[in-house]
Protein backbone atom coordinates (compact mmCIF):
# COMPACT_ATOMS: atom_id res chain seq x y z
CA UNK A 1 0.00 0.00 0.00
CA UNK A 2 3.07 2.22 0.70
CA UNK A 3 4.50 2.11 -2.16
CA UNK A 4 1.66 2.84 -4.48
CA UNK A 5 0.60 6.18 -2.56
CA UNK A 6 5.02 6.62 -3.00
CA UNK A 7 4.46 6.49 -6.42
CA UNK A 8 0.85 8.26 -6.70
CA UNK A 9 2.56 10.91 -4.96
CA UNK A 10 5.85 11.25 -6.99
CA UNK A 11 3.25 10.92 -10.26
CA UNK A 12 1.37 14.17 -9.06
CA UNK A 13 4.55 16.04 -7.92
CA UNK A 14 5.56 15.09 -11.29
CA UNK A 15 2.34 16.26 -13.85
CA UNK A 16 1.73 19.60 -11.38
CA UNK A 17 5.40 20.88 -12.06
CA UNK A 18 4.50 19.73 -15.40
CA UNK A 19 1.69 21.81 -15.57
CA UNK A 20 2.79 24.63 -13.91
CA UNK A 21 5.13 25.30 -16.29
CA UNK A 22 2.47 26.04 -19.00
CA UNK A 23 1.64 29.00 -20.03
CA UNK A 24 -1.99 28.85 -19.63
CA UNK A 25 -3.66 29.55 -16.65
CA UNK A 26 -6.04 27.04 -16.32
CA UNK A 27 -3.42 24.43 -16.49
CA UNK A 28 -1.55 26.22 -13.96
CA UNK A 29 -4.24 26.37 -11.80
CA UNK A 30 -4.62 22.36 -12.23
CA UNK A 31 -1.10 22.21 -11.55
CA UNK A 32 -1.24 23.46 -8.25
CA UNK A 33 -4.05 21.71 -7.33
CA UNK A 34 -1.91 18.62 -8.13
CA UNK A 35 0.92 19.38 -6.12
CA UNK A 36 -1.68 20.53 -3.41
CA UNK A 37 -2.93 16.92 -3.38
CA UNK A 38 0.42 15.57 -3.50
CA UNK A 39 1.40 17.13 -0.65
CA UNK A 40 -1.52 15.74 1.05
CA UNK A 41 -0.84 12.29 0.20
CA UNK A 42 2.60 12.90 1.49
CA UNK A 43 1.80 13.72 4.44
CA UNK A 44 -0.57 10.41 4.80
CA UNK A 45 2.59 8.61 3.83
CA UNK A 46 4.63 10.37 7.02
CA UNK A 47 2.28 9.11 9.17
CA UNK A 48 3.65 5.64 9.53
CA UNK A 49 1.34 2.62 9.55
CA UNK A 50 -2.03 2.16 11.36
CA UNK A 51 -1.93 1.98 15.04
CA UNK A 52 -4.33 2.83 18.18
CA UNK A 53 -6.10 6.33 18.08
CA UNK A 54 -3.69 9.26 19.52
CA UNK A 55 -5.83 9.32 23.06
CA UNK A 56 -3.26 10.30 26.11
CA UNK A 57 -3.15 7.60 28.52
CA UNK A 58 -5.17 5.09 26.56
CA UNK A 59 -1.87 2.62 25.97
CA UNK A 60 1.61 2.09 26.94
CA UNK A 61 2.72 4.72 23.66
CA UNK A 62 4.51 2.23 21.66
CA UNK A 63 1.48 1.58 18.79
CA UNK A 64 -0.14 4.80 18.69
CA UNK A 65 -0.57 6.75 15.49
CA UNK A 66 1.28 10.04 14.80
CA UNK A 67 -1.73 12.41 14.95
CA UNK A 68 0.62 15.74 13.51
CA UNK A 69 0.18 14.33 9.70
CA UNK A 70 -3.91 14.35 9.75
CA UNK A 71 -4.19 17.57 11.47
CA UNK A 72 -1.50 18.85 8.27
CA UNK A 73 -3.26 17.58 6.05
CA UNK A 74 -6.60 19.34 6.66
CA UNK A 75 -5.06 22.37 7.22
CA UNK A 76 -3.83 22.07 3.49
CA UNK A 77 -6.78 20.84 2.51
CA UNK A 78 -8.18 24.44 3.77
CA UNK A 79 -5.29 26.71 2.52
CA UNK A 80 -5.17 25.43 -1.03
CA UNK A 81 -8.88 25.31 -1.19
CA UNK A 82 -8.31 28.93 -0.65
CA UNK A 83 -5.63 29.40 -2.95
CA UNK A 84 -6.96 27.48 -5.61
CA UNK A 85 -10.50 29.71 -5.48
CA UNK A 86 -8.19 33.14 -5.50
CA UNK A 87 -6.42 31.86 -8.38
CA UNK A 88 -9.80 30.70 -10.81
CA UNK A 89 -11.14 34.83 -9.57
CA UNK A 90 -7.88 35.74 -11.14
CA UNK A 91 -8.53 33.49 -14.11
CA UNK A 92 -11.57 34.43 -14.58
CA UNK A 93 -11.10 38.14 -14.52
CA UNK A 94 -8.02 37.88 -16.70
CA UNK A 95 -10.50 35.68 -19.08
CA UNK A 96 -12.67 38.62 -19.31
CA UNK A 97 -9.76 41.61 -20.01
CA UNK A 98 -8.52 39.23 -22.28
CA UNK A 99 -10.40 36.65 -23.79
CA UNK A 100 -8.25 34.09 -23.88
CA UNK A 101 -6.42 32.44 -20.62
CA UNK A 102 -2.58 32.42 -22.07
CA UNK A 103 -0.11 34.36 -20.50
CA UNK A 104 1.81 36.73 -22.21
CA UNK A 105 5.29 37.44 -22.92
CA UNK A 106 6.61 40.86 -21.15
CA UNK A 107 7.97 43.70 -22.88
CA UNK A 108 11.16 43.18 -20.36
CA UNK A 109 11.70 39.46 -20.80
CA UNK A 110 11.49 39.71 -24.89
CA UNK A 111 14.18 42.54 -24.45
CA UNK A 112 16.65 40.39 -21.69
CA UNK A 113 16.50 37.61 -24.07
CA UNK A 114 16.86 39.88 -27.32
CA UNK A 115 20.05 41.53 -24.82
CA UNK A 116 21.46 37.67 -24.19
CA UNK A 117 21.06 36.75 -27.56
CA UNK A 118 23.34 39.58 -28.70
CA UNK A 119 26.15 39.64 -26.38
CA UNK A 120 28.69 39.92 -28.83
CA UNK A 121 27.29 43.39 -30.35
CA UNK A 122 28.59 47.06 -29.10
CA UNK A 123 26.23 48.96 -27.48
CA UNK A 124 24.66 51.40 -30.37
CA UNK A 125 24.12 48.06 -32.41
CA UNK A 126 22.57 46.73 -29.51
CA UNK A 127 19.82 49.20 -29.17
CA UNK A 128 19.02 49.86 -32.77
CA UNK A 129 18.56 45.77 -32.92
CA UNK A 130 16.88 46.33 -29.92
CA UNK A 131 13.97 48.99 -31.08
CA UNK A 132 13.97 47.22 -34.18
CA UNK A 133 12.77 43.83 -32.83
CA UNK A 134 10.13 45.84 -30.88
CA UNK A 135 9.10 49.15 -31.59
CA UNK A 136 7.56 49.58 -28.53
CA UNK A 137 10.83 49.99 -27.26
CA UNK A 138 12.59 53.74 -27.82
CA UNK A 139 16.11 54.03 -28.55
CA UNK A 140 18.35 54.35 -25.19
CA UNK A 141 20.97 57.40 -25.20
CA UNK A 142 23.79 55.98 -26.90
CA UNK A 143 22.26 55.80 -30.15
CA UNK A 144 20.27 59.17 -29.73
CA UNK A 145 23.79 60.79 -28.90
CA UNK A 146 25.41 59.28 -31.85
CA UNK A 147 22.56 60.67 -34.64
Amino acid sequence: MSIVLAASTALMFSLGTYLLLQRRLSRLIIGLGLLGHGANLLLLLSGGRRGVAGIVGSTDGKVIADPMPPALALTAIVISFAVTAFLLALAHRSWQLTGNDLVEDDLEDRRIALLAAAAELDDEELEVAAAAADPSIAPGPIAEAQA
